[in-house]
């Protein structure tokens, strides 16, 4: 096991990483920009390393300082938890050189699934059922248009080193392929640096299914069931549940198995997140995840089981705790992420929380680094906290997700609390009669 660990991140992923470790005893270091220096996480760990001014490309993002705060510290592994630097595969690479351990995946394999391209391919060799579509990068307007129509209109033209929802259109006939063929090349190629696009069938109304992995390190790999994570505004996750509403048991188990088998072939080691449409019965990859997931905690409510323990222990060479049989899946469990923004302009709302009060009571968890008195700073994500709640069942789980959002307190900011407090009276979340657009629908309808 190790000895100490640099904890690469910042707010709650990084407290909850912290906490892991001490369960574990190991020594924790968390790295800071000079805007993060009180808090929660700086002052709870052994030991910090401010690393730079608040812009993220000059402290989380800047490979050298935190490799320099690793040796200054003695760290022997860094774990990156989620967003910055938890997909680079060079940082991984990096820190491999320098005889540190990336509580992640290897560099090879960050690679192959941060290509999303290639991440098709894999997944298809794999045995991973795939969206139908191109085969790799579409560069001319007449191969774009031979594709479309041998798989029909509506079709999506995505970027291939994509994510967010960026350098990504859909062309519901022919008409409307060229523009957006050129829109999703000129948005990808100054999001990413790379226009490279391809095209996929656009699904109606699918919901956005995700798959918890674990690979061992040893050739071995098994899954902890599903997300759901079809509320989304702009292609960024608002609220999640697991199990999904929208499958049945025969279909959890197929699609699971699918995916640890998968997992084990490629010979992976640690946490990911195979993610796919569903419409009809049918699944459809989109993409890996090669990390933590921010939505982690309502496959931990099911499970019982802490994924940041089994990150670090395959990290360290000890292989997972459990194997598949050992897995059961208990109840249901719901998390909102509460961000600091506008409820409906959605417009970021940083500043200083004058009262921060958090529910409490049985199946109630509140992941969040914030406090009375601390600024929230401008610079970074929006994401000041997650509610998880669990229940013996959906119903039980939304009722007591309803009471906890009536006790949370934030004042001084605005928060998407109230959002939330009207999704839960809502008649199709309350039925589970969502898909990935229905979230965007009901905010243009202003209800």
């Amino acid at each position: 096991m190790f000895q100490k660990i640099l904890i690469a991140n910042r707010g709650e992923i990084a407290l909850r990483v912290l906490r892991a470790c001490k369960e574990l005893g190991i020594q924790t270091v968390v790295v800071h920009s000079t805007a993060d220096a009180d808090a929660m996480h700086v002052r709870l760990a052994d030991e910090s390393v401010c690393i730079g001014p608040p812009p993220s490309r000059d402290s989380y993002l800047n490979i050298h300082q935190i490799v320099a705060a690793c040796e200054i510290t003695g760290a022997d592994a860094v774990h990156p938890g989620y967003g910055f630097l938890s997909e680079n595969a060079k940082f991984a690479d990096i820190l491999a050189a320098h005889n540190i351990t990336f509580i992640g995946p290897s560099g090879d394999h960050i690679r192959i699934m941060g290509d999303k391209i290639e991440a098709k391919r894999t997944a298809k060799r794999l045995g991973i059922p795939v969206v139908p579509g191109s085969d790799g990068a579409v560069t001319e307007e007449k191969e774009a248009r031979r594709i479309a129509a041998e798989i029909g209109y509506p079709v999506i033209i995505k970027a291939s080193a994509g994510g967010g929802g960026r350098g990504m259109k859909v062309a519901h006939t022919e008409a409307d392929l060229e523009i957006a063929l050129q829109t999703a090349r000129s948005e990808a190629g100054a999001a990413f640096g790379d226009d490279a696009v391809y095209i996929e069938k656009y699904l109606e109304k699918p919901r956005h299914i995700e798959v918890q992995v674990f690979g061992d390190g040893f050739g071995g790999g098994v899954h902890f069931g599903e997300r759901d994570c079809s509320l989304q505004r702009r292609h960024q996750k608002v609220w999640e549940e697991a199990n999904s509403p929208a499958l049945n048991a025969e279909e959890r188990s197929r699609i699971g198995g699918i995916c640890a088998k998968a997992i084990a072939d490629l010979g992976y080691s640690g946490a990911g997140t195979i993610e796919f449409l569903y419409e009809n019965g049918e699944f459809y990859f989109i993409e890996m995840n090669t990390r933590l997931q921010v939505e982690h905690p309502v496959t931990e409510a099911i499970t019982g089981i802490d994924l940041v323990h089994e990150q670090i222990r395959v990290a360290s060479g000890g292989g997972l705790s459990v194997k598949q049989e050992d897995i059961k899946f208990n109840g249901h469990a719901i998390e909102c992420r509460i961000n600091a923004e506008d409820p409906r302009t959605f417009t970021p709302s940083p500043g200083t929380i004058t009262h921060f009060h958090t529910p409490g009571g049985l199946g109630i968890r509140v992941d969040s680094g914030v406090y009375s008195g601390y600024k929230i700073p401008p610079y970074y994500d929006s994401l000041i906290g997650k509610l998880i709640v669990h229940g013996r069942n959906r119903v039980e789980c939304m009722m007591r997700l309803r009471r906890a959002l009536d006790e949370f307190v934030v004042d001084g900011i605005k928060t998407t609390l109230p959002l939330f407090r009207d999704l839960v009276g809502n008649a199709d979340i309350a039925n589970g009669d969502y898909d990935i657009h229905w979230l965007e629908k009901y905010l243009a309808r202003g209800e």
